[in-house]
């Protein structure tokens, strides 16, 4: 509503200039009235007006933005619209409204871009559940379930509510909620997750948690608890108001003292017009985000840039983001000399081949396609495994203990299928998470970017976060957290190590991404909760964009500052030479155009490409 009522005022007064335009040089209208020596003809009195109202307008967001400690220069396009209305300089007054509101249009067409954060989201929470009543499927709101009620859920539906299995066994997608990048099989006993996903059977869990207290809703609650309270942007051109608007003060009053006429301090102040100042971060900003765009990379709002310039610490999820979120071998691991590890491979994989399993999927790709055969007497166990027959033998693939019952337990940290073959353990296969290639170089370039800390978040064990982050070159784990803990992790993060950029892909990194300084989300596969929630989406799948993104936001900002400050050194001469006399206020309002134009000049050079430095692709 705010943006739409600055833009309404850029209209306002274009209207207003035109009907003037029309009035004086197309009707000749005469003065209505006059004070003094000020005439008022129909074009003044309009004008005026809108001036007034435009002044106390601006007056009223000055003593609201002093309030939290703030300090514009907008104090000083108050001064130069009363000084002209007082001298009776009607066009350059309207001249002054025009690049005062058109500067405040062009602000916010930079910094409010974010879209709807929670629609993913509140798209994706559990409405319906199937409640069990006398053993009968009767359908009701997920908010009216209570606690002891018994919920049927379907192969493929999402758990609506936190709850405990009672009847069944099956598996549950829990990646987008804790980052697991396997599916966790839950038995009779176990604990269920709102949000997480079943398998291929059909369970019976008793609610232990209500909705407003489940885990997925509390996902929902914390996001919007983080967008009540955003961050907090001061203008670009605020930390200069202070002494650019006392130099400009002690010209005009000086001119003023010297000549002993108004006129001269009002001339003084329609160049020292903060205009310039006030549009040459939003242009370079506009243009750096224009150069995130042709990188693949959308960024959300202005602020965006000047945080992400400034960041020193960078927080990654592991699944789908530093790795694919795709299983390949590891490991073949042999225990009988009969069998060497082809062999145990291809009887592995030839068995898994019909199976929907991520494991089995997985390791069938990972497979040369020679080394599948034919297999017989299939036969698929509901979260322990699949045995058939392979020329003869009879093989089993799956936990331990339906493989190989007898079997001592194995210290396997990682994602593995252990194989036995005609009833005698053979050995195991591990699995891993495959690294995106780009994520160490990713790492390695923001290190050389600036970044002081990096560290990853992620709900999975410990044992394979960590070999992850070794490959990755990242030392900082924080290994089997829950989204409450990862946001935990961030507001964590001390002042000096700040701002925090928190880069994922998951619902589970959503609320994340929100507390962090700066969210980033790999957005490739569509638009989940993450890029929803998002200050930046990465519309590509590569990691190494998070170095662009960097490389783009330190140019930006650099371009900004420069520009900034030739505006304030431009301006400050032109008031020294308004000083003098020789520029009436009209021709001085033409001159703030003539500045305006040489500060989005260079705004534009934002587009330009950054150095290989600012990529990290060279040593500072």
């Amino acid at each position: 509503m705010k943006n739409l009522k600055r833009q309404w005022k850029f209209i306002v007064v274009l209207i207003a200039g035109a009907v003037g335009l029309i009035s004086q040089f197309a009707l000749h209208s005469k003065s209505l009235f006059s004070i003094g020596n000020l005439q008022f003809p129909v074009h003044a009195i309009i004008i005026d007006i809108i001036g007034i109202l435009m002044a106390i307008s601006l007056l009223l967001e000055i003593f609201h933005d002093w309030k939290p400690g703030r300090y514009g220069v907008d104090i000083l396009a108050v001064i130069a619209v009363v000084s002209t209305i007082l001298i009776g300089d009607v066009w350059a007054e309207w001249m002054i409204l025009v690049m005062m509101t058109g500067g405040e249009t062009l602000e916010d067409y930079a910094t409010g871009q974010a879209n709807k954060e929670l629609r993913a989201l509140l798209d994706k929470t559990p409405r319906i559940a199937n409640k069990l009543v006398d053993g009968k499927i009767t359908e009701v709101k997920v908010d009216d379930l209570q606690v002891g009620d018994t919920v049927l859920i379907k192969p493929g539906q999402q758990v609506p509510v936190d709850g405990q299995i009672v009847k069944g066994t099956s598996s549950f997608d829990q990646s987008s909620l804790t980052g697991e990048s396997v599916p966790v099989t839950k038995n009779p006993g176990d604990d269920l997750m709102s949000g997480s996903v079943n398998g291929d059977v059909a369970v019976e869990m008793k609610v232990t948690k209500a909705a407003k207290d489940s885990e997925y809703q509390s996902i929902v609650a914390l996001v919007k608890s983080s967008q009540a309270q955003p961050a907090k942007f001061v203008k670009m051109a605020d930390r200069y108001a202070i002494p650019f608007t006392v130099i400009s003060l002690i010209i005009g009053g000086v001119a003023w003292a010297v000549s002993g006429d108004a006129t001269r301090f009002a001339e003084v102040m329609v160049v020292a017009s903060p205009c310039p100042l006030l549009i040459a971060a939003p242009v370079a900003l506009v243009s750096g985000m224009s150069s995130m765009s042709a990188h693949h990379i959308i960024v959300k709002s202005g602020p965006t840039l000047e945080k992400l310039a400034r960041a020193k610490t960078f927080a990654f999820d592991k699944t789908g983001t530093l790795t694919e979120n795709q299983l390949i071998v590891d490991q073949v691991v042999t225990d009988d000399k009969s069998f060497d590890q082809k062999e145990l491979q291809s009887l592995a994989a030839s068995v898994e081949q019909q199976s929907s399993h991520v494991i089995a999927s997985s390791l069938v790709k990972a497979t040369d396609k020679d080394l599948i055969h034919p297999v017989t007497n299939l036969k698929e166990t509901t979260a322990q495994g699949v045995e058939g027959d392979i020329d003869g033998k009879h093989v089993k693939v799956g936990k331990l203990y339906f493989v190989a019952p007898d079997h001592e337990k194995l210290n396997v940290t990682s994602t593995a299928v252990y194989v036995s073959v005609d009833g005698k353990f053979a050995g195991y296969i591990t699995l891993k998470d495959k690294m995106r290639p780009e994520s160490p170089e990713t790492i390695a370039r923001l290190r050389r970017q600036g970044a002081e800390d990096i560290m990853m978040l992620t709900g999975d064990h410990k044992q394979v976060a960590e070999k992850v982050a070794k490959e990755a070159g990242i030392t900082d784990v924080r290994s089997e957290l829950l989204p409450s803990q990862k946001i935990q992790a961030i507001k964590d993060v001390p002042k000096d190590l700040r701002p925090v950029v928190m880069t994922g892909d998951g619902v589970n990194d959503a609320p994340s991404l929100t507390a962090a300084d700066v969210g980033i989300a790999m957005g490739a596969k569509g638009a989940t909760a993450a890029s929803e929630s998002a200050d930046a989406v990465i519309m590509v799948n590569d990691i190494s964009k998070v170095n662009d993104a960097v490389a783009i936001s330190k140019h930006t900002m650099k371009v900004a500052n420069i520009d900034v400050l030739t505006a304030i050194g431009v301006v400050i001469i032109i008031e020294l030479i308004a000083f003098t006399g020789v520029i009436p206020a009209f021709w001085g309002a033409i001159l703030q155009e003539v500045v305006d134009m040489i500060t989005i000049s260079l705004g534009l050079l934002a587009k330009t490409k950054p150095s290989d430095k600012q990529f990290g692709l060279e040593e500072k």
